[in-house]
């Protein structure tokens, strides 16, 4: 991190490799997979914080869907390219990614949207919507409670909105909750379509 400018990254960067030699390549698959299932073969997925890949964007790739992944630390994102090379990838801080400036037909947030602040979280719900296809898919992951904690790998500051304040940023960008799941590792997930 450059002195004097903000890590866009909160805190990842600086861990990356700790976070990727950590990271449980199974937590999340499941339900990932699941909710895969109900887009078109082949669909254009968007990974927002996508990390190195492993596992979100991996088992993604592997079920046939062309993957675009976009996050802020430089090194995660090369770690990405190296393991997807014909991806199209992007290192850029996801409220600013000029992929939400393109159409998709889902859009994951896995471990991301409470890493950023409040009104940081409501821009990106409302460009996720407007980035989406008709009839487009979003998922992302934030307890259900509304609170506020200190990141185990970073020391930063997280927060949950919480499901009321979700439900009503999802509704405010013309998007519809349509289901919720947690996973083996207590990760609560939101779905949510585009009419």
């Amino acid at each position: 991190m450059a002195l004097g400018f903000p890590d866009a990254s909160n805190g990842y960067e600086e861990n990356a490799e700790i976070f990727m030699a950590s990271r449980n390549p199974r937590i999340g698959v499941a339900t990932v997979l699941e909710w895969s299932e109900s887009l078109p073969h082949g669909a254009s997925i968007l990974d927002l914080g996508c990390g190195s890949g492993v596992p979100i964007s991996q088992v993604l790739v592997e079920g046939g869907f062309a993957v675009h992944g976009v996050d802020a630390s430089p090194r995660m994102i090369a770690a990405f390219r190296q393991r997807f090379p014909t991806a199209p990838a992007e290192c850029a801080e996801v409220a600013h990614s000029t992929f939400l400036n393109r159409n998709f037909d889902a859009v994951i947030a896995w471990g991301l949207l409470f890493l950023l602040p409040a009104d940081a979280q409501a821009s990106v719900i409302g460009k996720v919507a407007r980035a989406l296809n008709g009839g487009g898919k979003f998922l992302f992951t934030a307890p259900r409670e509304a609170l506020r904690w200190r990141d185990v790998l970073t020391e930063r500051e997280s927060i949950s909105l919480g499901y009321e304040q979700y439900l009503q940023l999802l509704h405010d960008a013309g998007l519809a909750l349509t289901g919720e799941a947690s996973d083996e590792g207590e990760n609560h997930y939101y779905m949510a379509s585009k009419p």
